[in-house]
């Protein structure tokens, strides 16, 4: 057995004893989902689990993956700086909705504060895009994802 999948095993289970369910209630809330003997395998670390399970198991739990990732991993994850981005802040003003609510409030703040109201593009830094990211509940590759969706991202920089 790998010292990773114990050391994954014991966070697995600290985060389903925190959420207050034993296995059994894991598997009576996940409508057998989640069966009990496969979770408490995974906690002891006698079986491995995909990426894919793991992505799965973290949104029953409600947390995001990289908390069910032993410490040593999650600061791995942490410290990678993601990169720098530019927005084409004319599609920024077009987006609608609840998602880009909060990115467009960001900007307005920032060229303000930078005093830059060139409305076309905005460059901001990876530390930035992870702040920004933290400011809509999600992961920085995610927010990038929808930005580049959107058509809002106009480039890495």
């Amino acid at each position: 057995m790998s010292d990773f999948r114990r050391r994954l095993g014991r966070r697995l289970r600290a985060i389903r004893i925190q959420q207050g369910y034993s296995l059994r209630d894991v598997e009576e809330r996940s409508s057998g989902e989640w069966k009990s003997a496969v979770v408490g395998s995974y906690e002891r670390g006698d079986r491995a689990i995909s990426a894919q399970r793991l992505a799965e198991l973290a949104e029953f739990y409600g947390v995001p993956v990289v908390e069910i990732l032993p410490e040593d991993a999650q600061s791995a994850v942490d410290d990678r700086q993601p990169p720098g981005v530019a927005l084409d802040l004319v599609k920024l003003v077009e987006e609608a909705g609840p998602e880009v609510k909060p990115i467009q409030r960001w900007v307005s703040l920032v060229q303000k504060q930078r005093g830059d109201f060139n409305r076309k593009m905005l460059t901001i830094r990876g530390e930035d895009v992870r702040l920004l990211a933290a400011a809509c509940d999600t992961t920085p590759a995610e927010l990038v994802e929808l930005l580049a969706a959107r058509g809002i991202l106009s480039k890495s920089v």
